[in-house]
């Protein structure tokens, strides 16, 4: 067997990918990487099957233009990086100020779930779905506004060119500018010390798994038959679907159906859990549901999913909650049901590396695999999913790995936002996690209405919550839905990481009139009605 690479016209997306690799492995082809947006394919073939591999290919439709044979050698590197989003840059950053000679693989597109096809394009999106929800939907006398129907294709062009233009000055550029190794190819584990890429072996001292994860879809009866969608592909569809379900109702359920509810879908969420939100608090969980019934999304709690089928192009899912069978039609279906670590083409048993239950690699405080040797980071770990966790996560890993350091890594206090509205964003112990902990507890919950800020916008669904020891008055978490909430919260971070107290917060002047006062507010509801005060009272 030699290693070939073939130039192949015709091929113009993921599926086409998935066609030549099988028409390639139906002919013996091994270790076969295929990428449409390269034009290539690249396998291990015995060189009496060329011919075949190119009549296979040319009979399927596309046209190979030229095979070659791959040379294969084995380069030395210090660290090699598998994957290429927040986790793997950040950390080739950090090992480049070690001077370090650091190799990044990846198998996809540069830069990872973020930029790509997570935090950016959605974020881009839900603004502007707010926008247009607004214009039809705000609580202003006297402002009348008219607005017309959504040219969908018109918003996903200017969110592509807003991902691409990012990539490149966030991601690309960076390479030549920190002066690492860029390899495009699919890397798996020869032994400890290798990987093998494109046919070709890769050796180095120490590694950093920073692979990610992708959507995870359910054991539904059907599903498997039927045209859903993910939160990569939606956010490709260039219209409007009339009605849209998702089985599903975490953040990234919640955010895509009220952004395509605000666009004009009818959306109805289905969840298997009896509440939204089940390990919020459930001051927390009732603000949320009561701010997306308000808007008109149907949510379903409570269900089991018996089935799914397509009839043309309606989508049916056959449910029961409470004994009661329901059939929910759509003529789009999500499926938001959480994300899968992409580690099954690794081979991590050839390095020793240990997976969880779900697939996910297994690390201790220092980042460190079963493998003392190879590290992992980011979403692969199935740790707090952020991106900024990520990137805090793979710094650390370089400089343990590389620097000699013995960095911890510390996820006590975690800010989480899901950016629906209102938004919703969380940091430290719910009321629950605290008494668990063996902490004393006594909690405030200051309703929106009684925050000024929240009065004047005419927008007082949501509440602030917050968490402390009784004993020492040190804040243990804070819980807060409103608007801008994600602004809100880093204060509010800054008081759990550093151990202030409730007395540190109402002592601190808040500025009038902004959400960030409700935190101050929420402090004085432990012992006093904030309703009765006026204006910056406190």
């Amino acid at each position: 067997m030699k290693t070939y690479t073939m130039h192949i016209e015709g091929m113009t997306c993921p599926s086409c990918e998935k066609h030549v690799a099988s028409i390639l492995e139906q002919i013996g082809a091994k270790q076969i990487t295929v990428s449409f947006h390269r034009k290539e394919a690249v396998c291990e073939l015995s060189p009496t099957n060329i011919e075949a591999a190119k009549q296979a290919v040319v009979a399927a439709g596309y046209q190979p233009t030229k095979i070659a044979e791959i040379e294969t050698k084995e380069e030395k590197y210090d660290y090699i990086i598998i994957g290429s989003g927040a986790a793997a840059f950040a950390s080739a950053i950090e090992a480049r100020k070690y001077g370090a000679n650091v190799a990044m693989i990846e198998r996809g597109t540069v830069g990872g779930t973020c930029v790509n096809v997570g935090c950016v394009p959605s974020k881009t999106l839900l603004r502007a779905g707010e926008i247009n929800y607004l214009v039809k939907n705000h609580p202003f006398a006297g402002l009348h506004m008219s607005i017309g129907a959504v040219d969908l294709a018109a918003l996903i062009d200017q969110k592509n060119e807003l991902v691409h233009d990012l990539r490149q000055a966030k991601y690309v550029n960076l390479i030549d500018e920190y002066g690492f190794t860029f390899i495009q190819g699919e890397a798996a584990f020869v032994d400890e010390t290798t990987v093998e890429v494109n046919g070709g072996k890769l050796s180095a001292d120490r590694f950093l798994i920073a692979t990610g994860a992708s959507p995870a879809i359910p054991n539904i009866p059907g599903l498997a038959d039927v045209d859903y969608v993910t939160s990569t592909t939606l956010l490709e569809r260039k219209e409007v679907p009339k009605r849209l379900a998702v089985i599903g109702s975490g953040y990234i359920g919640m955010e895509l159906g009220q952004l395509f509810h605000h666009l004009g879908s009818e959306v109805t969420l289905m969840q298997r859990s009896p509440r939204l939100l089940k390990t919020y608090d459930r001051e927390i969980s009732e603000a949320v549901t009561q701010a997306l019934i308000n808007q008109g999304i149907r949510l379903l709690t409570g269900v089991s999913f018996e089935r799914v089928e397509q009839d043309g192009n309606i989508k049916k899912i056959y449910i029961e909650i409470d004994g009661e069978k329901q059939v929910v039609e759509a003529d789009e279906l999500l499926i938001a049901t959480g994300r899968t670590p992409n580690t099954a083409t690794l081979r991590l048993e050839a390095a020793g590396v240990k997976t969880g239950s779900r697939g996910e690699i297994v690390v201790n405080d220092y980042l460190q695999t079963t493998n003392p040797r190879i590290y992992a980071a980011g979403d692969v770990t199935l740790g707090p999913q952020f991106v900024y966790v990520a990137a805090y996560e793979g710094a650390i890993a370089a400089a343990n790995a590389i620097g000699g350091q013995n960095k911890k890594v510390h996820l006590e206090s975690v800010p989480a936002v899901t950016f629906t509205s209102p938004a919703i964003a969380t940091v430290g112990l719910t009321e629950q996690q605290a008494k668990e902990s063996g902490y004393e507890v006594k909690t405030s919950v200051l309703p929106l209405e009684s925050v000024p800020r929240a009065i004047v916008n005419r927008e007082t669904t949501g509440v602030f919550k917050l968490v402390a020891d009784a004993k020492t008055g040190k804040l243990l978490g804070a819980h807060v839905v409103t608007e801008h909430a994600g602004e809100v919260i880093y204060a509010a971070t800054l008081a759990v990481k550093f151990r202030l107290t409730i007395n540190d917060l109402r002592e601190t002047l808040a500025p009038y009139l902004t959400m960030a006062e409700g935190l101050k507010l929420a402090a004085l509801t432990f012992d006093q009605d904030v309703g009765k005060l006026s204006c910056c009272a406190g």
